[in-house]
């Protein structure tokens, strides 16, 4: 924390983690097992918070990976963008919850939401419905059949999921998150923002993308941060460069809310 910073809530009713560094989740979007475990271990005492997606999804040994990232006290997001009849989402979100993953993605389709709450069975892991990915912009969607913009689409999808219960949702800081909850009246709703990107860092595959001060400024709950982390040759400085853009973000966003 910032010296001369107290982290406070402000207008967030959301429960959140008052250090900023455990609202910063790592992709681990490596080839291998070991690799991963690699990566962990230098980040360990930095980051508390992993992103397991299709990169790592059918890797042999993954099992054991995310019973370790467990069992050692960190926190595992399940990016499966589960997409499926809903009793194969409920059971696959149940099992999730079984392991004690923390967070979980599912596509925005109104159904498989309200399968993959009732999935919860009341066990303390989120759900968060993906709305648009941060690589598609609005002439992609256009191809895709789509008849409206990333920003309609997210608003609709934003909708669905408080409609059915969902805990949060994956959003672009370009999104715009606070406007999005007051758009759905809703200041409750969790939002993990992917597409973080200093300026002078390459864009990769995002088309819709924000630095990490300005993500936390628009009202970013959590940060998901792959590439810019695990392809520095200083993964720990650039995970605590990024924090350090978080509480900085948060500050401006206090001073903003408390002028007259």
């Amino acid at each position: 924390m910032p010296d001369g910073f107290s982290y406070q809530t402000m207008d967030r009713p959301r429960s959140l983690p008052s250090d900023m560094a455990q609202r910063l989740i790592v992709a681990l979007d490596v080839p291998s097992i070991h690799e991963a475990e690699k990566l962990v271990g230098k980040l360990d005492g930095t980051v508390s918070f992993f992103k397991i997606g299709l990169w790592l999804a059918f890797a042999e040994g993954v099992d054991s990976l995310i019973k370790q990232l467990i069992e050692s006290g960190k926190k595992v997001f399940l990016d499966a963008k589960m997409f499926d009849i809903g009793q194969t989402v409920e059971e696959g979100v149940a099992r999730a919850a079984d392991r004690g993953v923390s967070f979980v993605t599912v596509h925005g389709d109104g159904r498989i939401i309200e399968s993959a709450v009732r999935g919860k069975r009341r066990r303390d892991i989120k759900i968060f419905s993906i709305t648009v990915l941060t690589s598609l912009s609005d002439s992609d969607l256009r191809e895709m059949g789509y008849g409206v913009t990333a920003k309609e689409l997210v608003h609709l999808r934003v909708r669905q999921a408080i409609r059915f219960g969902c805990d949060g949702i994956i959003a672009s800081a370009d999104d715009n998150p606070d406007e999005i909850r007051s758009m759905a009246g809703n200041d409750k709703l969790l939002i993990a923002t992917p597409g973080i990107r200093d300026s002078d860092e390459p864009a990769d595959d995002h088309q819709r993308r924000a630095s990490a001060r300005d993500a936390i400024n628009r009202g970013a709950d959590y940060l998901v941060v792959g590439r810019p982390i695990i392809k520095n040759p200083d993964p720990t400085d650039r995970a605590k460069h990024i924090i350090k853009e978080m509480w900085e973000g948060e500050k401006a966003r206090k001073e903003a809310l408390s002028a007259p």
